[in-house]
């Protein structure tokens, strides 16, 4: 079994053959599909990587990760930062009563978080297989976001440490790298929809309601989608392992 399988995804082209990895290692897979539940079926590795196509996967990443993995074996998923230039790093979510999420400081120490930025999150295949596929119905951004919610349901815990840090391409070699950093940022007013659903799924009415009752659009998309929504949500928390006091723990 590899220890490492990167997805990657928001590639432009529609053939996956046409990308060539960064560098090739015995221990370490990489997959290139629209389809990111069918990387996950055929994956075979002990940590699954999903990240961004401007995202800069590289061995000293890797190796960072392996040692955090190694020194925080009690945690089933990471949310690294992500160096965008300039000094400003994206970094891991934590709940926020009215916005939903709120990002945690960029000098954040070590900690729980909620989400992470979707550019980069990584999960163990444990809590992957726990959780379920992917939610495809979402948008890949939000797709990510949305396992990271369920797996606390499943017993699962995203920890954020302040020196696993990934960078962007400084020389993309595709043609989608964001024009903005705020391309990826689930907290802009286009996404309240998708992040309402989300929240739904796994917290339910009333556990998302502040955010619901200052983003309408986002309680319309729940009525309209009532009853398909209602069916994950019973699946997502069926057997719950989510503790109340640990939600304290990943809310601002």
């Amino acid at each position: 079994m590899r220890q490492f399988d990167v997805i990657v995804w928001n590639f432009p082209q529609d053939d996956a053959e046409k990308f060539e990895p960064p560098f090739t290692d015995r221990d370490l897979g990489w997959f290139f599909d629209k389809d990111l539940n069918k990387c996950i079926d055929e994956s075979d590795a002990e940590w699954l990587v999903f990240a961004h196509q401007s995202v800069n996967i590289d061995r000293n990443f890797l190796n960072d990760l392996a040692q955090s993995i190694s020194g925080f074996p009690m945690v089933d998923a990471f949310a690294p930062k992500v160096n965008l230039g300039n000094g400003r790093f994206a970094s891991g979510y934590i709940f926020h009563k009215w916005n939903g999420l709120e990002e945690i400081p960029q000098d954040a120490p070590l900690r729980f978080v909620a989400a992470p930025t979707p550019y980069v999150a990584a999960f163990s295949r444990r809590i992957v297989q726990r959780t379920g596929h992917l939610d495809m119905d979402r948008t890949p951004l939000f797709a990510i976001m949305d396992i990271a919610f369920r797996m606390l349901h499943a017993g699962g815990k995203m920890f954020s440490i302040p020196y696993l840090v990934a960078s962007l391409k400084t020389k993309p070699d595709m043609d989608n790298t964001p024009k903005t950093t705020t391309e990826l940022d689930p907290l802009r007013k286009d996404c309240a929809k998708e992040l309402g659903v989300t929240l739904f799924k796994t917290f339910g009415f009333f556990g998302s309601f502040g955010y619901l009752m200052t983003h309408l659009g986002a309680l319309h998309e729940l009525y309209r989608d009532r009853k398909a929504l209602n069916q994950k949500r019973e699946s997502a928390i069926l057997l719950s392992k989510f503790k109340p006091g640990y939600r304290k723990q990943i809310t601002a």
